[in-house]
C-alpha cells in the first residue's frame, strides 16, 4: 500500500543533478509535494508566487550561496517563518553556528542517508507545526504578546521575524517569567532528540534573539553559571547580558 499524499510542501536547492534527482524521490516517495531547484536564482521567483512548508537548501551553489540564500529568506517577512534545513559537505562546528546564527532550524552534514534526512525533516516540520493543534495560551510580558497559536510575537505591536527555533526558545522561558532555565533544559524542551544541537547552538539562538528584541533585548537575563530566564519585556530594565 502506497502512502497518503502529504499536503506539505517542501523545497530542495541543489545544484547536484544525481542528488537533486534522489532528494526528490524520496520526499515523493514519503508522499510531501516535492519541487527542485539549482539555484538561489531558481528559488526566489518561485517563491513570489508560494511558499513551501520547509526549504531543504544546500550551502555550496553556483551564484547566490546557500548562506545568503537562508539571509535573504529569513529577512523577508513573507518567508522568515519557513523552516530551512541546510545540506553541505561541511561540518565543522562553526559552519554549523554560522547556519543556524544565520535562522537555519536544523543542519544536515553530506554525505547522509535518505532515511536519516526525512526523519530530520519530519521533525522540523513537527517542531515547526506543532502549535497548530491544541490553543496554548497566549503570553504578556509587559509590550510582548506572544501567541503560540499564530506562532506569532510581537513587541509594542509589530510583529518579530523570529525563525521556529528562536521562537520555541522564547515561548519556553516565557512561560515562567523570572525562572531559571539551563542550556540542558532548553534543549531538551525545545528539540527533538534526533536534532544535533549543542549549548553553543543554544547562546547563538539568545543572541540572534536579543538583537531582534532591539531596545527591550535586556528582557532575557543572563544567570552566570547557570543559563537563562526572561523578565518582562520593559525599555526601563538594566540588565547584564553576556
Amino acid at each position: 500500500m502506497g502512502k497518503a499524499v502529504n499536503t506539505q510542501k517542501i523545497w530542495l536547492v541543489e545544484d547536484e543533478e544525481d542528488l537533486l534527482a534522489l532528494i526528490h524521490y524520496n520526499l515523493i516517495k514519503e508522499g510531501y509535494e516535492a519541487r527542485g531547484f539549482m539555484s538561489g536564482e531558481e528559488l526566489f521567483p518561485a517563491l513570489d508566487l508560494e511558499q513551501p512548508d520547509l526549504i531543504l537548501l544546500d550551502i555550496m551553489l553556483p551564484g547566490i550561496d546557500g548562506l545568503k540564500i537562508c539571509q535573504r529568506l529569513k529577512a523577508d517577512i513573507r518567508t522568515t517563518r519557513i523552516p530551512v534545513v541546510m545540506l553541505t559537505a561541511k561540518s565543522e562546528d562553526g559552519d554549523i553556528v554560522i547556519g543556524l546564527n544565520l535562522g537555519a532550524d536544523d543542519y544536515v552534514p553530506k554525505p547522509f542517508s535518505p532515511k536519516v534526512l526525512m526523519a530530520r525533516v519530519r521533525s522540523v516540520l513537527r517542531r515547526h507545526g506543532n502549535s497548530h493543534g491544541t490553543q496554548e495560551e497566549v503570553i504578556t510580558l509587559g509590550d510582548m504578546v506572544i501567541d503560540p497559536n499564530r506562532h506569532e510575537v510581537l513587541l509594542a505591536g509589530q510583529a518579530l521575524p523570529l525563525t521556529a527555533t528562536e521562537f520555541r526558545i522564547l515561548n519556553f522561558l516565557a512561560k515562567k517569567p523570572g525562572w531559571v532555565f539551563s542550556r540542558d533544559q532548553i534543549i531538551s524542551a525545545i528539540h527533538d532528540s534526533d536534532f544535533a544541537v549543542t549549548d553553543r547552538t543554544v547562546d547563538v539562538q539568545i543572541v540572534a534573539l536579543r538583537k531582534k528584541l532591539g531596545a527591550r533585548q535586556t528582557c532575557i537575563q543572563t544567570v552566570r553559571g547557570i543559563g537563562y530566564k526572561v523578565m518582562n519585556c520593559e525599555k526601563s530594565h538594566s540588565i547584564s547580558t553576556k
